[in-house]
């Protein structure tokens, strides 16, 4: 938001400089971006007269003149080539050394065909002024010589830019910056005063309104017999001071209150306007050309205006050129309107403008004043454009904007840490707009004024929400008092200062900070370097797959279906990672790349919450070694992936066992799962199902793996004991046993260790033998069992006899009997 130090005087009487306004206004929280001083590079130049223009000797478009400079500098020549250069005239004067901006070049004093020029003489163009190109600027005949330009053409002014919160729509006009620093104690405020401008006829336009959420109250009026034009030199200079273009009077008007006063206005050439009424409604895939030259393409979802020919303006943001006005204008109607500011800004994201009407009215502008601004916009246009006002036609009505909110004095300083007294909340709320309505020893009540749209507004909570009605009525009810309150109390320390507010630190937790990393996701990250030092790849994917991808991979309920997905492929939460690395191989394998490691660890989802999930996938071979061929990948190399992780998160090998229930999209003879306990599954591993693999375009094995380290539980904190070295040399013993085809493994090496925990240290698997030479439906479990003795060496007869509680152990579990 940019305006001018006079520009502000006309709504503040105040005799601060410029140094307090922006201190002031950076200590209320409108923050100043930058300070320029319009004048500052115009200072050298001055004011000057010509005593003598003769024809350069050398040059037939040049003359050489004699300038008065002023008593400082007395009489310059100077040659100058522009045609209206004569004796007598007042003139700007460049000395030597001066920047000319319109020409980007430094004067320099020298000789011009043999003729000395110690100066410039200069045009409005050349000081970046305006575009007259007839010669030198001519000042007025009692000009006199030597005083700066800038102060005789009053362009000493200085432009503020401060940035503005989304919450502060009243900050984006002069009238109410004036307001805060007038309540922050910098100068008076000068009430806005509207004339009313009495209509001398019926307005032959009116209003009507079909889209109501959008706009609930819209006012006008016809002003004919107006002449439109340039605008006068003091309205140009002030857009001009903020960066904006003059266009026309009629134009800079709308222009000038949607600045002074944050109140957006549009001007339709009446003329143009077919029919004898303007429709507020929705769009229907119509297309406007606006104001900008663009056109645009209005949907049901965009609030237009629209006159019996079509679609003549984006309401609140940009009107369309077809009914604008032009020099030729003599009728215009003035259009003062309340918008939605959600229906805003979703119009202007949806077509792409940017305007400062949408700026305004997408941050709320102020609900009571359309009639005295059309007012005060009529009287404007009458005074610079002639012509006379009708009587003002409406449709809709005022927005019930009147609300109170409460104040417990109290709450200043237990909120804001800063001890205000009662009287002085209440008179800096006072000076803000908030009317006292009510107050006692402990409170006050005041009526929030119809510009402050962030304060104490209605709080409702959405009727899909799953809370319980009473509950949600608990809420509003809270959140209606509470929020109000805060509101109020940032106001009074705003103004107060908040640079007032001492700094104080949180309260330390405690002494030692505690740990950066939880238990589980220092879980997660052991997982990941232990997979990535196995040669897996780590990958990142959507939570989202399609819908008919994770059905393959387990339950996908609807309830779990995205309503408003980033791609019609990606509707459903994945119940696994494993859909995203299995697209990715075949994405890798189809260009060239078929030997793949990858893993990834994310979320998993399902009805009854999400789950952390360590999935990897191995295709192809492996790399191959000097002298050795790559290995194809088996449901083995997944197993051991699994359990390499497992072991790493804390995980006994003796307390993991494996068992045959993978879930159903591996393959249901390669695949396996690792559980802790008789329930707890830790891990799942194998091949992945063929019919699987045959629809994502795979003509050989892939192997996977999930492991679940949510399920790991966080690890006790004890003293870790010395490990207990024995003296002793250990003893090992081998057994093979004739078991049912069947028989797990897994079972015999559980049963062997645990026949003689004293003793057993370890128990390993070092063979597995099928043959027609032995008994049929049998097969050969050879087993290494290590006895380490701790007080005396075993003798013969304790080896024998646990190794014949090995045997007997085995026999119990599993039915198989020694080999001999």
């Amino acid at each position: 938001m940019k305006f001018t130090l006079s520009w502000l005087h006309d709504h503040l009487e105040t005799t601060a400089t410029v140094g307090e306004i922006c201190a002031t206004l950076n200590r209320i929280g409108l923050e100043v971006e930058h300070v320029e001083q319009l004048g500052a590079q115009l200072e050298p130049f001055r004011t000057a007269r010509i005593i003598e223009a003769v024809r350069h000797p050398n040059a037939d478009r040049l003359q050489v003149c004699k300038v008065d400079t002023g008593p400082e500098t007395g009489e310059v020549q100077v040659v100058c080539g522009a045609p209206n250069a004569r004796a007598g005239i007042a003139v700007i004067f460049a000395p030597p050394g001066t920047y000319v901006p319109g020409l980007d070049t430094t004067i320099k004093a020298g000789k011009i065909r043999g003729e000395v020029s110690g100066g410039m003489l200069c045009s409005l163009r050349e000081l970046g002024l305006g575009q007259e190109t007839g010669g030198i600027a001519e000042l007025p005949e009692d000009t006199l010589p030597g005083e700066s330009y800038a102060d005789f053409a009053g362009l000493d002014d200085t432009v503020i830019e401060i940035a503005i919160t989304p919450n502060r729509g009243d900050a984006l006009s002069v009238y109410g910056i004036a307001r805060d620093l007038a309540a922050a104690g910098l100068g008076n405020l000068r009430p806005f005063l509207a004339d009313t401008v009495e209509g001398t006829f019926e307005s032959p336009l009116r209003w009507s309104i079909s889209y109501p959420e959008a706009c609930p109250w819209v006012l006008g009026r016809m002003v004919r017999d107006v002449k439109n034009g340039p605008a006068p030199q003091w309205l140009r200079d002030r857009l001009e001071s903020i960066g904006l273009r003059s266009v026309s009077a009629l134009v800079d008007i709308t222009n000038l209150f949607t600045f002074d006063l944050g109140r957006p206005l549009h001007v339709f050439d009446a003329r143009r306007i077919k029919g004898d009424t303007l429709t507020i409604c929705r769009g229907a895939n119509e297309t406007i050309r606006a104001l900008d030259g663009k056109d645009y393409i209005v949907t049901a979802e965009d609030c237009v205006i629209a006159d019996g020919a079509g679609v003549q303006s984006v309401a609140g943001i940009m009107g369309g050129a077809e009914t604008q006005v032009t020099d030729d204008t003599t009728d215009v109607f003035v259009e003062c309107a309340l918008f939605d500011p959600v229906h805003i800004a979703l119009t202007g994201r949806r077509l792409g403008i940017s305007s400062d009407a949408r700026y305004r009215f997408e941050r709320g502008v102020d609900q009571a004043m359309p009639v005295a601004a059309l007012e005060a916009a009529t009287r404007l246009i009458m005074d610079l454009c002639g012509g006379e006002a009708s009587n003002v036609v409406s449709a809709g009505a005022q927005p019930h904007w009147q609300r109170n909110a409460k104040l417990r004095f109290e709450r200043i300083a237990a909120l804001g840490g800063l001890e205000i007294g009662q009287d002085e909340a209440v008179e800096i709320l006072g000076h803000l707009g908030f009317e006292a309505k009510s107050r006692d020893e402990v409170s006050v009540t005041v009526a929030v004024p119809s510009w402050r749209n962030d304060v104490a507004q209605p709080v409702v909570l959405d009727p899909a929400s799953t809370l319980s009605a009473e509950r949600c009525m608990t809420l509003e009810k809270s959140v209606a008092r509470i929020e109000p309150e805060c509101d109020l109390i940032e106001e009074i320390l705003r103004i107060r200062g908040l640079d007032q507010i001492a700094a104080v630190p949180l309260p330390p937790v405690s002494v030692v900070p505690g740990a950066a990393m939880t238990p589980a996701r220092a879980r997660v990250a052991l997982a990941r370097r232990v997979l990535a030092a196995r040669g897996l790849m780590e990958t990142i994917g959507f939570s989202f797959v399609a819908h008919d991808e994770a059905e393959k991979f387990g339950p996908a309920p609807e309830s779990l279906r995205l309503l408003n997905p980033i791609a019609a492929d990606l509707d459903q939460m994945r119940p696994t990672p494993l859909p995203g690395l299995l697209a990715a191989a075949r994405r890798n394998t189809a260009r060239g790349w078929p030997d793949l490691a990858l893993f990834e660890i994310g979320a998993g989802f399902a009805e009854d919450g999400q789950t952390t999930i360590a999935a990897g996938l191995r295709a192809g071979r492996s790399p191959r070694r000097p002298g050795e061929a790559g290995e194809t990948m088996t449901f083995l190399t997944a197993k051991a992936d699994a359990t390499d992780v497992l072991l790493s998160l804390g995980i006994s090998p003796d307390a993991l066992t494996t068992a045959t229930e993978a879930p159903a999209w591996y393959h249901p003879g390669r695949s396996g799962v690792l559980r802790l306990g008789p329930k707890t599954v830790l891990a799942a591993f194998g091949e992945l199902h063929p019919s699987l693999l045959r629809d994502a375009g795979f003509d050989a094995p892939v192997v996977a793996f999930e492991v679940f380290p949510d399920l790991i539980g966080d690890p006790k904190r004890r003293r870790k004991a010395a490990p207990d070295l024995s003296a002793l040399q250990p003893v090992r013993r081998d057994f093979a046993f004739l078991a049912e085809r069947d028989t797990p493994v897994e079972a015999v090496l559980r049963a062997a260790r645990g026949a003689e925990r004293t003793l057993i240290t370890s128990v390993s698997l070092f063979d597995i033998y099928e043959d027609s030479k032995l008994p049929d439906g049998q097969k050969s479990i050879g087993i290494e069992v290590t006895l380490q003795p701790h007080d005396t060496s075993l003798t013969d007869a304790g080896i024998e006899e646990v190794s014949e509680k090995i045997v007997a152990a085995v026999f119990r579990a599993t039915n198989a009997t020694l080999r001999s």
